[in-house]
């Protein structure tokens, strides 16, 4: 069999976006190749895990996401919708780099194959490790906690610095016994990272139906994931589970969109997690949580990436 590969060449601020603007169009699989993840790894604390060779080609700053589609798609219908949807991203604050967009056929072994080379097993936190699902690993000490991750059907894999900000900001407020809404689950990391850290009903949304069975597969891998509640949803919209923690690694645009929820559901002193939030956006949403009663407890930067820990204030 034979697949058609979309190429994106984009900037690193933009590779979540690009890669669920392709997962929509029908994309089967993506695989991201980020210079921001060689840097990060490069000067990780915990070693060097990550095969530094696959990203020699690209300046500071540059991603590429490829995308396969069935060879039966036709590129005609889907290309147009997939360049303006990017063209887009620069109105949520999201540069987009020399977006280029290419295409090309491949064989399905290679296509197999593809974005496999991308993922090795990650320590992204004190605690966290995250092991793709077709590699052998061993804890390193008793207190490592071990996510099991198929990324070859969504994003969010723990690499990219929104994702790995958010897990540290779940690793410092979780003690234990959490209700958790996890609003945008791509991959659905987040929500078994909660487990892991203690969290005792977990929640899990995305509006992506594909990214939906992702997630719920990922929970399949993870035994302590199991009771996670997986659904498709917009936001928060018309959902009533009060929750002592809401993360969010989202665009910041549709962060300031789901606050007037957030503040519906947060119990009184709950902690609202908010990610993807590149700096010339932080102002503005901080703004906006400050008007509905968040106070911040820490702000968390990798690059020009925050993300920010609030708590409700009591009323």
């Amino acid at each position: 069999m034979k697949w058609n590969e979309i190429k994106v060449e984009t900037a690193s601020e933009a590779v979540e976006a690009v890669a669920n603007i392709l997962m929509e169009a029908g994309a089967s699989g993506v695989a991201i190749e980020d210079s921001l993840d060689a840097e990060y790894f490069q000067s990780d604390a915990f070693g060097e895990l990550l095969d530094k060779e696959n990203f020699t080609n690209l300046a500071e700053g540059e991603a590429i996401v490829q995308a396969y589609f069935p060879e039966t798609t036709f590129l005609p219908e889907i290309l147009p919708f997939i360049k303006e949807q990017i063209s887009k991203l620069p109105e949520y604050g999201l540069a987009i780099g020399k977006n280029s967009v290419t295409t090309s056929e491949v064989s399905d072994q290679d296509w197999a194959t593809a974005w496999k080379k991308y993922y090795h097993p990650v320590r992204v936190t004190r605690y966290l490790t995250i092991v793709p699902q077709w590699e052998e690993y061993d804890a390193v000490s008793p207190e490592e906690k071990i996510i099991t991750l198929d990324p070859g059907m969504a994003f969010g894999t723990g690499t990219h610095p929104t994702t790995n900000l958010t897990l540290q900001a779940l690793e410092m407020t979780l003690r234990g016994g959490e209700t958790l809404l996890d609003v945008g689950t791509g991959s659905g990391v987040l929500s078994i990272a909660s487990k892991f850290l203690g969290a005792k009903d977990v929640h899990a949304f995305d509006l992506d139906e594909v990214a939906v069975r992702s997630a719920q597969e990922n929970m399949d891998l993870n035994p302590i994931a199991k009771d996670v509640h997986v659904s498709a949803n917009d936001l928060l919209n018309g959902v009533e589970i009060k929750a002592d923690v809401i993360v969010a690694n989202i665009l910041a645009d549709i962060i300031i969109k789901m606050i007037p929820d957030a503040t519906r559901l947060l119990k009184n002193e709950g902690t609202l997690i908010v990610s993807g939030i590149i700096e010339g956006k932080k102002e503005e949403v901080l703004a906006v949580l400050r008007t509905y009663g968040f106070h911040v407890a820490q702000i968390l930067q990798q690059k020009d990436w925050f993300a920010i820990i609030l708590k409700k204030e009591e009323v």
